[in-house]
């Protein structure tokens, strides 16, 4: 009988090279961004940014090794400004033996702080460190200006169907251990279903549910076997928080749907599982303007001043600040009207491109585009009765176009009644 290997089967995948590395080629495939940097030797600070279970760290990994660069790492979350500070000095040494700088790649750099960010702007400055940061958060949210605008950001996409059973069947043709057994994949949607497109839970759930089989025999693995399996060992494939999203769904969800006791749960399950209050506050900013917005203005406002409060207080006091704007949102009246208007504009917008702005609505700051007629015939709203002019303000491909349509909240059907009223039915 075979011994199951100590070693998790993610680990045991990993990428060599990048040639065994799967998905991302709008990166890596040739005449890509990151792919011209490496053919050319030439690496800059960059920021990865994507969801769990992408590939970040083996990337980053693998650029170094494709680089034969000396490669350091550290973890936002165990690690302090002076481990900042010894991996500097370790790179400044190894830098008198070696032409090309070392790289650094930090994990979870949203997670540091602006203390610890200051404190490798001079390393990446002097070009001691190449840095490396992996992030599932908006870098524009949680990096620094200054650091920020030292580094390229490139976004990394989940995985895609294909690229998810490809990494189940090499895991099951490659793996010294899975190779070895007697295993048919017969169904594999439960397997990807679960995932959510995260290579690293798909190849541990892979690793679980084949372990609750006889080693011995033939293993086959079903949907339905797979969901009655992951239903029992839940914990195990997510104990490191990788119900991250699938949480602050059912969060935003249950505002969504007003119901304050379920949007409370979801909130106390985030904060127990150590979530960041600066993600749930500004996923409540979303959520007041996405589903709330013009049927209760002060929802933003709300959720805004929370954001505020909770970085000016912190943990364990901020779970009271986020609870009272919770309720608050989720016993809101609801509208989506603002949301909708800007999705319907833009898609007129990418189906009629770059339309000239009417020469009335132009701006004349020179004698030469007064000439052009630049702003001529504009009426100046201010000086017509009601502070309103009946003209047009769209190009004249696109004119008549409307966006904004009440749903059933009164301050949003308000709103339409004086739009209708004003411009006599145009829209």
């Amino acid at each position: 009988m075979l011994n199951p290997p100590t070693t998790p089967l993610a680990e045991r995948m990993r990428p060599k090279n990048l040639d065994e590395y799967v998905g991302q080629e709008h990166l890596l495939k040739k005449g890509a961004s990151l792919r011209k940097s490496l053919d050319a030797g030439v690496l800059p600070s960059l920021i990865l940014w994507g969801p769990p279970g992408v590939g970040k760290t083996t990337l980053a990994t693998l650029l170094a090794n494709q680089l034969k660069r000396p490669f350091y790492t550290l973890s936002a979350i165990s690690s302090g400004v002076k481990d900042v500070r010894e991996v500097i000095k370790k790179a400044e040494n190894q830098g008198m033996f070696e032409r090309a700088g070392s790289i650094l790649f930090i994990d979870e750099i949203h997670r540091f702080s602006k203390a610890q960010q200051d404190s490798l702007l001079g390393a990446v400055e002097k070009g001691v460190v190449t840095l490396i940061g992996a992030t599932t958060e908006n870098p524009s949210f949680e990096v620094i200006s200054a650091l920020l605008s030292r580094c390229q950001v490139y976004t990394l996409e989940s995985l895609e169907k294909d690229k998810l059973e490809l990494l189940l069947k090499n895991a099951l043709q490659r793996d010294e251990y899975l190779s070895q057994l007697n295993i048919e994949l017969k169904e594999s949607n439960a397997l990807i279903r679960i995932s959510g497109g995260d290579a690293r839970k798909l190849l541990t759930l892979l690793e679980i549910v084949v372990s609750t089989f006889d080693q011995d025999a033939k293993i086959e693995i079903t949907d339905d076997e797979v969901f009655s399996i992951a239903q029992q060992n839940i914990a195990r494939y997510d104990k490191d928080g990788e119900q991250h999203y699938d949480i602050i769904s059912a969060f935003i969800k249950s505002i969504r749907g007003s119901d304050p006791n379920a949007a409370v749960y979801w909130l106390a399950r985030m904060i127990e599982g150590g979530e960041d209050a600066k993600f749930i506050a500004r996923r409540l900013i979303i959520s007041a303007s996405e589903d709330i917005g013009l049927a209760n203005p002060t929802a933003l406002i709300m959720a805004n001043n929370t954001f505020q409060a909770i970085n000016t207080i912190g943990f364990p006091e901020a779970r009271i600040i986020l609870a009272q704007c919770t309720i608050y949102l989720a016993t809101s009246p609801k509208g989506n009207a603002s949301y909708m208007a800007i999705n319907h504009a833009q898609e007129l917008v990418k189906k009629t491109g770059n339309l000239p702005v009417p020469l009335a609505l132009r701006n004349a700051p020179t004698k030469l585009m007064k000439e052009l007629d630049y702003g001529k015939g504009y009426k100046y709203s201010h000086d017509h009765p009601g502070n309103f002019a009946f003209q047009e303000f769209m190009p004249d491909e696109v004119k008549g176009a409307s966006f904004f349509n009440a749903g059933s909240s009164k301050r949003e059907q308000e709103i339409e009644n004086d739009i209708k009223r004003l411009w006599k039915g145009k829209y």
